[in-house]
């Protein structure tokens, strides 16, 4: 654990540059507040899009905090600070050259960079300061969030004289004079220093990260995502409302804006002395009451009121003048900067070899409400025709927040009595880390600490009970996991009908993309549950779901919504494609070998069928209305019996109400297994398994087949056969993978998951020759029939592959340990080929889930280039052709690594 300098001669210089350095960052990073306004004008842009250009840069400064405070803790804040705004000066000078709205938004993914900074200062000069100063200094160093300032007083002078492509260049060639300075004027910090004097090596990142897993931490993300998050939006959205709702012009809106980011920034280095003196608990306390009360004033709309009187009407106005509203917002914005400073005061003091890693995800937390809320503003705009929703809005946060926070104090201090209680840090949340993490702490009911399900007494009396609890809770999220993955299967195939105009290979794109960023998110999910906690991992997976379904429901309602944006929402499906590696990974821990096989086909089986409930769930949703005037107005579409009412965005919002339930289960109902942890460089060891690349490439056959398949084919239907209504029938495939993979699994145990997994890719070559040759009569009455027969044969055989090969797995395992540790114990061995096919088991399926991009995707590229499918389906053909001699050749010849054991002692697939 690193200890600070107390004393330096190049602290107050460190401390005095970064200031300033930040300063300077901040304001090129909400230079879209005021340049904005003005490319709003020129693109004709609406208030959605609007809001999604000036956000646009807070995603990107907010995404890659937790990185560069990573790297500075590894590589010294020094470099990492120049090289960050060497970057974003360049992508701001590049800005200049847009011209069209996609190109805006690319360029200002580029300009968010300068945010990123955050996290380097507060690394960079946590190290200088012992920490009974860290909060001073670290509130002093915030107080470059008065660049947002900057860029209010001064930007609108060079607009309106020069135009908005000056103030991009003056504003990145500042960044480009900072970073000289700054290089010349700083030194490394004390504990770099000390580092290369010792010769010590950095921590890993994953050790980096390891201080994640703290409930605490995510709690003090979402407070932040208030008081800094709120501050970014409102320091972004401010001149326009300005402009709209009182009609100021855009000099005097920036400078009332100001009034708020001035009080917002400077007075968070008074917020730092104020938690160092009296404690950040009671400048939380007052952060959100006044809060709360801020924006309850601001959220009320202007109203005429008629009250019927002795004498006869009495009529009155009641509206916000611009002046009390300046005054409000100061308050506000002076209340948001020590809430500020509490949150951080806590970081570099509980987590002091960790500052980079944990004060980058607070920060990254905090830095996505700056990209979030602008664009719920101008949604809550467009759909309730408020100007105060967003006010409304941010009272919500702020309530929620200060109920959450009093309730979560109370908790904790009704367990700590007497002297314990005197000796909570200022945050009692806090309590039960760092120097406090042995005192007061009672063990959680939530974390199982004698987990023995090979003990037969301790599971029939125990074990049974909560493990199967945990499944059957695991199981509904799994669902809802793959109902999001694949709802653009269904969705991509209405947008034609509700105005949107994307050409064929762009639909396929939109169908495709969930699948390449689910099986991307999986390589990492695989790894999550040992080192987070399977409950912890699960609700936050689970809640990560309700981003792309909210997303959606107001996307679609718009057929103006840019292309790029609907792309976007299809990688953020992906969060539910990447949580089965991670589901399957939590169960596998809580079952005996002779019931793990049967409780990972339940939890797969039933949860893929999600897919099959999406595409049986969505058709029926979005032909009625769900949920009345909030969930908008439907369009007006062409069906048999004539026009009809179709309320595409019940695609999303039907399973929202599902999702916040299924997260609530899963936290208060779940478990964490203690002796289920395990270092990603503990699991990493798969990597030199020749058959963890191998399984890789066969479960692609049958998972990756089932998946792609799913996605596709919809779409695949529709294109192929237009006057079919297929995607009535599309859940039967679906469904029919889900039943044969949960079903099916005695097949593996009884005969041997290889050679079943033999005889799938047979069935499978079989199923895709038969689709070739319908596809080739298509035009001959009944071939969608003979084409749909044909998928199903596909999908059932997908199901029983998926069991068969997650069966090979740990008799591969079992029967490889007794080779590579031969001079190891039995227990020694099962133990280590159970952590590897955990592990492998989670990795494959990763590899596998990359089926749901390439499918569709080929699909496309084939109708692009040929005319037709039939080259992608001649091409799956031939990889099928591949896993079939594979897992001859490997597995079930004679001298196969399987072949003895599964035909002279049956059954021991389950006991390997």
């Amino acid at each position: 654990m690193h200890k600070a300098v107390q004393a330096s001669p190049g602290q107050k210089t460190a401390l005095a540059m970064s200031t300033t350095a930040f300063t300077v960052c901040f304001a090129v990073w909400t230079i879209f507040a005021i340049i904005g306004i003005q490319i709003s004008k020129e693109l004709n842009l609406t208030e959605t899009q609007f809001g999604l250009l000036v956000g646009t840069p807070i995603l990107t400064g907010s995404l890659i905090r937790v990185a560069l405070g990573i790297w500075t803790d590894r590589y010294g804040g020094r470099i990492v600070f120049v090289a960050t705004m060497l970057a974003a000066a360049l992508a701001t000078f590049l800005l200049t050259y847009a011209t069209t709205y996609p190109q805006m938004l690319f360029a200002a993914l580029g300009v968010g960079i300068a945010g990123g900074s955050f996290s380097v200062g507060v690394a960079y000069v946590s190290r200088w300061y012992p920490p009974e100063k860290q909060g001073t200094a670290l509130g002093i160093f915030g107080a470059g969030n008065v660049g947002s300032a900057v860029t209010k007083f001064f930007a609108p002078m060079v607009l309106v004289a020069f135009g908005w492509h000056a103030v991009a260049q003056v504003w990145a060639a500042a960044l480009v004079v900072m970073a000289l300075v700054f290089w010349f004027t700083t030194k490394d910090d004390p504990v770099l220093i000390e580092r290369r004097r010792t010769g010590e090596k950095p921590k890993s990142t994953w050790m980096e990260l390891e201080p994640l897993k703290n409930v605490q931490v995510w709690r003090f993300s979402l407070y932040y995502f208030f008081v800094f998050g709120a501050f970014v939006a409102l320091a972004l959205w401010l001149p326009q409302y300005l402009i709209k709702v009182y009609g100021v012009d855009i000099r005097l809106a920036g400078i009332i804006a100001a009034f708020f980011s001035v009080p917002a920034s400077l007075f968070r280095a008074y917020g730092g002395h104020l938690s160092d003196v009296y404690g950040a608990r009671r400048v939380m306390y007052w952060t959100f009451l006044v809060s709360v009360a801020a924006t309850f004033v601001l959220s009320y709309p202007p109203t005429d009121y008629v009250v019927q009187g002795v004498n006869g009407p009495i009529a009155f106005h009641a509206e916000m003048s611009v002046v009390g509203f300046t005054v409000t917002v100061f308050i506000l914005g002076f209340f948001m900067a020590l809430g500020k400073a509490a949150v951080f005061k806590h970081i570099p003091v509980y987590y002091p070899g960790n500052v980079g890693s944990v004060g980058g995800l607070v920060g990254m937390i905090g830095g996505l409400g700056g990209f979030i809320l602008p664009i719920v503003f101008g949604l809550l705009l467009d759909l309730t025709g408020l100007w105060t929703s967003c006010f409304m809005l941010l009272f919500l946060i702020a309530g929620g927040a200060l109920v959450w926070m009093h309730l979560a104090i109370r908790q904790m201090e009704k367990e700590t009595a007497g002297d314990e209680l005197g000796e909570l840090p200022p945050f009692p949340e806090m309590q039960g880390m760092g120097k406090l993490a042995h005192r007061g702490v009672k063990p959680s009911a939530t974390v199982l600490t004698d987990w023995r399900p090979e003990d037969k007494t301790f599971w029939n009396e125990n074990g049974r009970k909560i493990a199967r609890r945990n499944l059957w809770l695991s199981i509904p999220s799994l669902l809802l996991s793959f109902a999001i993955w694949q709802v653009w299967s269904v969705v991509v195939a209405k947008l034609p009908l509700v105005g949107f105009t994307f050409t064929t290979d762009q639909l396929f794109w939109l169908a495709a993309l969930p699948g390449l960023s689910g099986a991307t998110l999986r390589i990492f999910y695989s790894f999550m549950v040992p080192i987070f906690g399977g409950r912890l991992w699960t609700t936050l997976t689970t809640w990560s779901l309700i981003i792309p379904a909210l997303g959606i429901g107001y996307a679609v309602q718009n057929p103006d919504t840019p292309y790029a944006i609907l792309l976007l929402l299809a990688l953020l499906c992906g969060f539910g494609g990447g949580n089965f590696a991670s589901s399957m990974a939590n169960i596998s821990f809580f079952f005996p070998k002779a019931e793990k096989g049967n409780a990972l086909a339940l939890n797969a089986g039933l949860g893929n069928l999600g897919v099959s409930v999406v595409q049986f769930v969505v058709p029926l949703a979005i032909t009625t209305s769900l949920f009345g005037g909030f969930g908008g107005d439907p369009v007006m579409v062409a069906s048999p019996t004539g026009e009809a009412p179709l309320w595409l965005q019940n695609a999303g919002f039907v399973f929202v109400p599902f999702i916040i339930i299924a997260a609530l289960g899963n936290w208060f109902g779940m478990n964490d297994i203690a002796s289920a942890r395990a270092s990603f460089t503990e699991q990493a060891v798969i990597f030199q398994r020749r058959h963890n690349w191998i399984m890789c490439w066969l479960y692609t056959g049958t998972f990756g087949s089932f998946i792609g398949y799913s996605a596709g084919f919809p779409l695949l239907s529709k294109t192929l056969f237009p006057d079919v209504n297929a995607l009535q029938f599309a859940f039967l495939g679906p469904l029919v993978g889900a039943l044969s993979r949960s079903g099916t699994g005695w097949l593996a145990d009884k005969f041997g998951g290889a050679r079943v997994t033999f005889w799938v890719f047979l069935v499978m070559m079989a199923g895709v020759s038969g689709v070739l040759y319908f596809i080739g009569i298509k035009d001959q009455p009944h071939a969608f029939w003979g084409f749909f027969a044909s998928f199903l044969l596909l999908f059932c055989a997908t199901g029983v592959g998926n069991a068969s090969t997650f069966q090979m797995i740990p008799a591969i395992m079992g029967k490889e340990m007794t080779r590579l540790m031969p001079t190891a114990t039995p227990d020694a061995r099962r133990l280590q080929a159970e952590k590897e096919s955990a592990a492998i088991t989670g990795f494959t399926s990763a590899i596998a889930a990359f089926g749901a991009f390439f499918i569709p995707k080929g699909y496309g590229t084939s109708i692009a280039l040929t005319g037709g499918p039939e080259a992608a389906l001649w091409a799956f053909l031939i990889f099928y052709v591949t896993c079939l001699v594979i897992t001859w050749a490997v597995y079930t010849r004679r001298g196969g690594l399987l072949h003895d054991v599964e035909r002279h002692r049956p059954g021991v697939v389950a006991k390997a």
